[in-house]
């Protein structure tokens, strides 16, 4: 079975909420955890071989981000438990940070977690929750709304509607279409 992504290239917190989609969980098993990892390529810290462990945490995340961030939008307390969940784990896999000379005269300072790979990835993804959750333009994120979609967006332009346009907004103009001109095919 071949898993495609609707949409990726959101924040990385966005991208990982969209993994839960109207057909269902995109990372529910190994294989699609591993595909959606392809995905994001360059974004997290390469796993290696996944395993149920990777899904488990990935999908632990996911699960407190989906309620902190619906409450965040909203204005609100987030649920302790979600907040919780993500502090877990933050703390399960700390980062520091380690220099590197490039070689082209000039210093990197890339984050290194030294956990096994599911802490490591779950932190990571708990961190770009963190970032989103304290990303002034959390208020902004959309549902998309087409009306058997639950993907979630930032918009870079503020009309818009859709988490892609070629799709679920042609989706919709197409079934506008169908509803004005419904009546002239019944006469």
């Amino acid at each position: 079975m071949t898993v495609t992504f609707p949409l990726t290239g959101e924040l990385l917190a966005l991208d990982l909420l969209n993994t839960e989609t109207a057909v269902g969980d995109l990372v529910a098993d190994p294989a699609g955890l591993t595909a959606w990892l392809a995905a994001q390529a360059g974004r997290l810290t390469p796993v290696g071989t996944v395993g149920a462990g990777e899904v488990a945490a990935v999908r632990a995340v996911r699960e407190a981000a989906g309620p902190a961030l619906d409450a965040v939008r909203r204005g609100v307390r987030p649920p302790a438990g979600a907040l919780a969940a993500l502090n877990e784990a933050l703390a399960a896999a700390p980062s520091h940070r380690v220099l590197a000379w490039t070689g082209s005269g000039g210093i990197t300072a890339g984050a290194h977690r030294p956990a096994d790979p599911a802490r490591r990835l779950a932190a990571e993804l708990a961190e770009a929750v963190a970032e989103l959750l304290t990303d002034p333009r959390v208020t902004q994120v959309r549902e998309c709304e087409a009306h058997d979609c639950v993907l979630l967006f930032l918009p870079a332009h503020p009309r818009r509607r859709w988490c892609v346009a070629s799709v679920c907004g042609n989706r919709a103009r197409v079934a506008r279409y169908y509803a004005r001109h419904k009546g002239d095919t019944q006469t």
